[in-house]
């Protein structure tokens, strides 16, 4: 079994850490039981490229028990858990190709191992894989019966695909799934987005300016985060209807060439290249801090940074301050990738549970509907999204109503009025 991992010898710790993640992932948990009885993926070949953790772990552990045949590569070169890459290696044979910290010419070899494969099914977070196959791995192009795609980003970049008549296979976007981005984009990356920022600073978030570049589900739950911690929260807009609802929803809202002149520590989260440029950081504030939450890491302006730089230095694991030409100092945390991964531990167990059910039952999906699926980015059915949420519902302790005969049938008709 071909592999690259850092060290096996990591796999105890990985077990442990991937049983911890499974103790909070029980929809996952019940797909994988019903696919252990059913066997919907047998022979199926599944190369996926998503962020090496414990959480994902759960999932290749599901799609395995469903008679598929994965593999594993990273989506981000700073995201990946040793550990958890050990232990998927030794314990259940699962070929992973993922190293923390892996440079980004390793990163590609990585992918094109995955593609070695020769996949039925891809699962990307990003496009990353797919890219690469559509673009250097044609040949196995007629393999494949479809794909499915974890990220905003990754949707954004499937849909140009299709609007240039390149997608070639159908893929569906995991991510449009209510039970994902409403959950996942905004609790999830709330929550350990702020998680990687704190640890990587030990700052103090109550008081400071914070500014927020993008207010889609991600940057929502950022910014009602932030503001939860008592951070004066401040939001970076283009689409004019976010940018109405982040002030309705209490926040200031301007440009980010007003914004950089203010803001104490800035987040993108934005998914798009240069959101924070030369200019702004010619601006800002002494001792500034810069993380990125959103998916590839071209959201800062890097580029121009380095040229503005005449010194740096790397103050703590996740720190690198920059000594500008006018004096003043910028502070880069975890070179500008995904923050929330690159210096902690990525979005919690519960919420990615339901992000990996879906991808499950997307996987199961694309062989059910093997040659009926038009190559076209899809959204799972509306009923498996609800089903989902129920199942969530019922293993966290609650309960909901049903409509009554006379109910459902008032829904269905119209004759009946004022």
């Amino acid at each position: 079994m071909r592999y690259d991992v850092k060290d096996l010898s990591l796999s105890g710790m990985g077990r442990l850490r991937i049983e911890w993640a499974a103790k909070n992932m029980p929809v996952i948990a019940s797909v994988a039981e019903r696919f252990s009885a059913s066997r919907p993926l047998e022979g199926i070949r599944i190369a996926t490229c998503l962020h090496v953790t414990a959480e994902t772990a759960n999932l290749m552990l599901a799609l395995k028990r469903g008679g598929a045949n994965p593999v594993l590569c990273a989506s981000n070169p700073l995201s990946t858990q040793d550990d958890v890459a050990a232990n998927l290696v030794r314990e259940h044979k699962i070929p992973v190709f993922a190293i923390k910290g892996e440079d980004n010419d390793t990163y590609y070899k990585h992918i094109a191992a995955a593609l070695d494969h020769e996949p039925h099914i891809t699962m990307d977070d990003g496009a990353d894989l797919v890219t690469t196959l559509l673009s250097d791995r044609k040949d196995l192009i007629e393999n494949i019966i479809g794909s499915t795609e974890e990220t905003t980003t990754g949707v954004v970049r499937l849909k140009s695909m299709e609007r240039e008549g390149v997608l070639k296979f159908p893929v569906i976007a995991v991510n449009d799934s209510q039970t994902k981005h409403f959950f996942d984009n905004r609790y999830g990356t709330g929550q350990s987005a702020l998680d990687g920022i704190i640890r990587a600073t030990n700052i103090l978030l109550a008081g400071k300016r914070f500014v927020v570049c993008g207010y889609g589900w991600c940057g929502r739950g950022l910014a009602h985060t932030a503001k939860g911690l008592n951070a004066h929260v401040i939001v970076v807009e283009v689409d004019p209807i976010k940018a109405l609802e982040a002030v309705m929803d209490g926040f200031d809202v301007m440009p980010i060439d007003e914004a950089a002149k203010v803001g104490e520590i800035f987040v993108t989260v934005a998914g798009n290249k240069s959101v924070i440029r030369g200019e702004h950081f010619e601006v800002m504030k002494n001792h500034a801090i810069l993380a990125n939450a959103g998916h590839f890491n071209v959201e800062l302006d890097l580029i121009a940074l380095e040229e503005m730089t005449v010194a740096k230095r790397k103050l703590r694991s996740f720190v690198v301050e920059h000594e500008l030409k006018n004096g003043r100092h910028i502070n880069i945390l975890g070179e500008g990738r995904l923050i929330n991964l690159a210096a902690a531990e990525g979005h919690p167990a519960s919420v990615m549970d339901m992000s990996f059910a879906n991808q499950a039952l997307a996987a199961e999906y694309l062989v059910v509907n093997k040659g009926k699926l038009e190559p076209k980015v899809h959204v799972l059915p509306v009923e498996m999204d609800r089903q989902i949420a129920l199942l969530k519902l019922k293993t966290m302790g609650y309960e909901i109503d049903t409509l009554s005969d006379e109910q459902a049938s008032y829904l269905r008709g119209w004759r009946e009025g004022t």
